[in-house]
């Protein structure tokens, strides 16, 4: 484990796991950490990979009274352990907000990326705009910060019961619950940036492979906006997790971690 120093003297939480393979970074989704990642990192090691595990200003591991949350700040500090870790061609891997996280930081690297991976990745929008019909609208995104604000605990443990369609063990559900509960609340800020970031314009211009995992019954980011997306890429594949929800990495594992690996095989 180490820290990254990012604003301030404040400090982000992330893992190197050293692998002569291509560099792999994992980046969990809004108020997750790292631990989201525990099923797919065996297997990115087991394949000889580096991996590196970063976990969001605010959350887990991290510090929690950043003055920035927003997902270029975020965005920033994937770069900044690629810059700080020397990795050559590396692969992100962005689950749900983390997947605007990783998209940003793909355009930031420009030519330097190996690849993009997508995972129920919250991109180019999360909510509907002209032109794009896909998502919630960012009225839902304050009432869930409002819950927030008058429940946090009830308020997450609604979220974490929604995350799997498939039915999974109790003790994941519970475990994306306690990741909830360690998130400081300038966490919050994150979320609500969420719901203005358009990035239609960036994704046109990353050339890299582009790998896309998403489930067909996510009731966060809609399978449909996900086709959408995958047309404003140059060059990607969408993968179809059928009666999945928002953790194809959980809900259908022994896929998931197939279709990343032999990606990964395929640069």
């Amino acid at each position: 484990m180490a820290f990254l120093e990012a604003e301030d003297g404040k400090r982000v939480y992330y893992e190197h796991h050293a692998g002569a393979g291509r560099p792999v970074v994992l980046v969990h989704g809004w108020s997750a950490n790292a631990h989201c990642w525990d099923t797919v990192l065996p297997a990115l090691l087991g394949a000889g990979h580096a991996v590196v595990l970063l976990e969001h200003r605010a959350c887990g591991r991290s510090d929690k009274d950043f003055t920035d949350t927003s997902i270029a700040a975020i965005a920033s500090d994937v770069v900044a352990v690629v810059d700080q870790l020397g990795l050559q061609s590396p692969v992100l891997n962005g689950w749900s907000l983390g997947g605007a996280v990783v998209t940003e930081a793909a355009h930031r690297l420009g030519d330097r990326l190996g690849g993009l991976v997508l995972t129920g990745g919250a991109t180019p929008r999360y909510t509907q705009a002209d032109g794009w019909p896909y998502g919630g609208t960012p009225a839902d995104v304050e009432g869930v910060l409002a819950g927030l604000a008058a429940d946090r605990a009830a308020t997450f443990r609604a979220v974490a019961n929604a995350v799997c369609v498939k039915d999974v063990s109790a003790d994941i559900v519970e475990s994306v619950w306690l990741a909830f509960m360690e998130t400081g609340p300038k966490a919050d800020a994150t979320l609500r940036d969420l719901a203005s970031v358009d990035q239609r314009d960036i994704l046109p211009t990353i050339g890299a492979p582009v790998l896309m995992l998403h489930g067909s019954d996510d009731g966060f980011v809609s399978f449909d906006g996900a086709k959408a997306a995958k047309d404003l890429f140059p060059n990607a594949r969408l993968v179809e997790f059928g009666g999945c929800g928002h953790a194809p990495f959980w809900e259908d594992g022994d896929t998931y971690r197939s279709e990343l690996l032999a990606f990964l095989a395929g640069l």
